[in-house]
Parts: structure tokens; sequence; C-alpha cells
């Protein structure tokens, strides 16, 4: 009989198999990350992850809702960090980028969501909602300030189409960080030009 395990070996084993998971997701794509293989990568019996986890989508969902909580804590600490609100909508988009490629493993599987068979879990749903309401929450911002004048929604995907474009031509090599930071503050001053009333 297995021994009773205390809540912080509980939730460091999970860590360990959500990090596992995720490297393996980087290094040979989502269906190289199943149980079995899970198991061999951390050294444990085939049967040891199913006491942690139901199956293989609820290992991915945790592994997307802890992405998500980490992204939206970077984009939400880039909104603190400024009181001006041109410059808090660059440090938010600058947030971004700087996840995007500091945790490229963790962006990756944030957003490839085609392979998702299960519906996400409520803590995967609160995790982006809070990561989508830092991106929307700036812009309500340069609303509110006068600097800028339209429809939250309609600027809000404006701006996060931008930063998205700009983390995508990083991570394909097709520009380098520094010259995307650039761009982006470019893009983000024309943008609010644009729309100011």
């Amino acid at each position: 009989m297995p021994r009773v395990l205390s809540d912080a070996e509980i939730a460091g084993f999970r860590t360990r198999l959500c990090q596992a998971a995720e490297q393996l997701f980087a290094e040979q794509g989502i269906e190289a990350v199943t149980m079995r293989q899970l198991a061999v990568a951390l050294g444990v019996s085939p049967m040891t992850p199913y006491r942690y986890f139901r199956d293989k989508d609820e290992i991915i969902d945790a592994v997307r809702t802890s992405a998500y909580n980490r992204f939206a804590d970077a984009l939400e600490a880039a909104f603190g960090s400024r009181s001006d609100p041109v410059e808090r909508t660059i440090a938010v988009g600058e947030a971004y980028l700087d996840f995007a490629v500091s945790q490229s493993r963790s962006y990756a599987l944030m957003f490839n969501m085609a392979d998702m068979k299960a519906l996400p879990s409520e803590g995967l749903l609160a995790a982006g909602e809070r990561a989508k309401d830092c991106q929307f929450r700036h812009v309500q911002g340069l609303i509110d300030a006068g600097v800028i004048a339209g429809d939250v929604s309609d600027f809000g995907n404006i701006f996060w189409a931008l930063v998205y474009g700009f983390a995508g031509l990083i991570l394909l090599g097709q520009m380098t960080p520094e010259e995307c930071r650039r761009l982006h503050r470019l893009a983000c001053l024309g943008a609010i030009a644009e729309a100011a009333p």
C-alpha cells in the first residue's frame, strides 16, 4: 500500500511532472506527452502519474494554467510599474515580448490549443482572463486619460495583435528581440497618435 503523501510532497511532484510535460512538449511535440513518457522522464513507475493527475489532458491543462498565471504576473507587474498611460502600454507590450522570449516553451504551449480534447478547467480560463484583462486594462487607461478615443475592445485587440506578431517574429528567428522592442514602441506610438481625439 502506498504511503500517504503530505500536501507539500504532492505539490512538489505535480510541479516536477508539469515541468517534464513542458520539456517533452518543447522537444518532441504534444504527442510525446504521455503518461508513460512522463513516468520515464521522472524515473517512476508507469502508474505513478495517475496518483497526481487523472490523465494527460489534466496535466496539459495544469501546465497551461501555470504558464498563463506567470504570464499574467509579468503583465500586471509591468502595468503597475508605470503611471503614464502611454509608457504603461509600451511596458505591458515589452513584458509580453520578454515572457515570449524567456519562457518560449511555456508561451508555445499556452497558444497551442488545437490538440485540446477536454474542455479547459476553470483555473485555466481564469488565468487566461487575467492575462487578457491586463492587456485591455492599459487601453482603458489610455481612453480614460483622453490619450485615445475609441472602443477598448478594438484597441485592446490591435495592441494584442501587434505584440503577438512581434513575439512570433522573434521566436521564428526573423528579428532580434531588440529590434522588435524598438518597432513595437514605434507601432504603439503610431497607433496612439492615429487614435488621438
